[in-house]
């Protein structure tokens, strides 16, 4: 089971002072995992989410080590052009863009953009002619724990008047895109979405378009609560994907998009109880962070994260876990209660593991008057 790095103990050891809850990230474990997923697909140009963690020296790192970064906001774009990287280093890649921001993101030098309908497209063709373009399509997301169907992408062969509709407007069809799910614990997902992928591929040459990307998304896991496959058997699920569809030779450029997968195992948060009551005949342990802390992740207790107390080891007691706020919907684990250790008290300092990736910038902006949590990157 994943432990927090060597890094991450002793910084919380030597700074007893600091006010809980706050996060740590170690930013050689960063580096790190960016190494071995280049060192596993070597062919795959890898564009970091950086909604996932956007913190400026996380930015910096992966920037120095030659990785590219899918932006979903002009603010995500501006960041990452602030510490260096080049506009041709962006991905323009959310569904939702306003008008003005697709406008801004050209006159930034940005030229890779992402839609999954004829609407988006026009907004594309109106503001940023002559532009590259990818298709977001649908594929099947079982196997995650945080799907990402429905709100996100076309069914596949929609893709095909979709793309032909973009030369038509001026701008070149450039690729696809899909996403498996985040957090997705089955490696499989990534050869049936490359296979899928294909089918549309062979479509488009079929009516004379000869797209030249395939963007894999995210979908790589973080060590939560559960055993996680090794990154070996999505890295060799990946290549037998692209084998099997036959699309090495044809396409000039695979991305894939880890946010999750970067930054969620180099971090830990510090948490502090501030109160354990018993409720009828339940028990319930409120910590000082919740869903409108940063945890939002705990929504439909869909990401349940390991918590390292100073009594674990001891008896324990199945408990609720819950926020320190005044909202009732601040509740992060209540249907699967967490066997936590007896003697836990307040004022206990509760260690939330793999909390690098989608907590800060979930975190509220001062509801019921709480900070935001405190970032510190070593």
């Amino acid at each position: 089971m994943h432990q927090m790095t060597d890094r991450l103990r002793d910084f919380i050891d030597r700074n007893p002072d600091l006010e809980p809850p706050y996060l740590v990230v170690d930013l050689r474990e960063v580096e790190r995992l960016y190494r071995d997923l280049k060192g596993d697909l070597p062919f795959a140009d890898v564009y970091y989410a950086i909604k996932a963690n956007p913190a400026r020296p996380v930015l910096e790192l992966l920037h120095r080590l030659g990785a590219s970064f899918d932006c979903a906001t002009v603010r995500e774009i501006r960041d990452v052009l602030e510490i260096g990287a080049s506009p041709k280093a962006v991905s323009y890649g959310s569904t939702l863009k306003k008008e003005p921001d697709i406008r801004t993101a050209r006159d930034l030098g940005v030229d890779l953009f992402c839609f999954d309908c004829a609407e988006e497209l026009e907004k594309i063709a109106r503001q940023a002619p002559g532009s590259r373009v990818f298709c977001r399509i649908l594929v099947d997301n079982t196997g995650a724990d945080w799907p990402l169907t429905r709100k996100f992408g076309c069914e596949p062969m929609e893709a095909v008047p979709l793309m032909e509709l973009a030369a038509k407007r001026g701008l070149v069809p450039y690729g696809l895109s899909f996403h498996v799910g985040s957090q997705q614990l089955e490696p499989l997902s990534f050869v049936r979405a490359i296979g899928t992928s294909s089918d549309v591929v062979g479509a488009l040459r079929a009516r004379g378009i000869a797209i030249e990307m395939l963007n894999l998304g995210g979908g790589l896991p973080a060590h939560y609560d559960r055993k996680i496959p090794p990154l070996a058997n999505y890295s060799a699920a990946i290549k037998a994907g692209l084998d099997e569809a036959d699309l090495n030779g044809g396409l000039k450029q695979i991305i894939i998009e880890p946010g999750r997968y970067m930054t969620g195992d180099a971090g830990v948060t510090v948490s502090e109880v501030i109160l354990t009551a018993m409720r009828g005949d339940r028990r319930w342990v409120y910590l000082d962070i919740g869903k409108f802390g940063g945890l939002a992740e705990t929504m439909d207790e869909a990401i349940r994260y390991r918590m390292v107390t100073p009594h674990n080891g001891a008896l324990t007691t199945p408990s609720v876990v819950a926020g320190p706020t005044c909202d009732s919907a601040d509740v992060l684990y209540e249907k699967n209660v967490y066997q936590l250790p007896s003697a836990l008290k307040t004022g206990d300092r509760v260690h939330i593991l793999a909390t690098g990736a989608y907590t800060t910038t979930y975190a509220s902006n001062g509801f019921n008057g709480i900070p935001p949590i405190a970032e510190y990157y070593i």
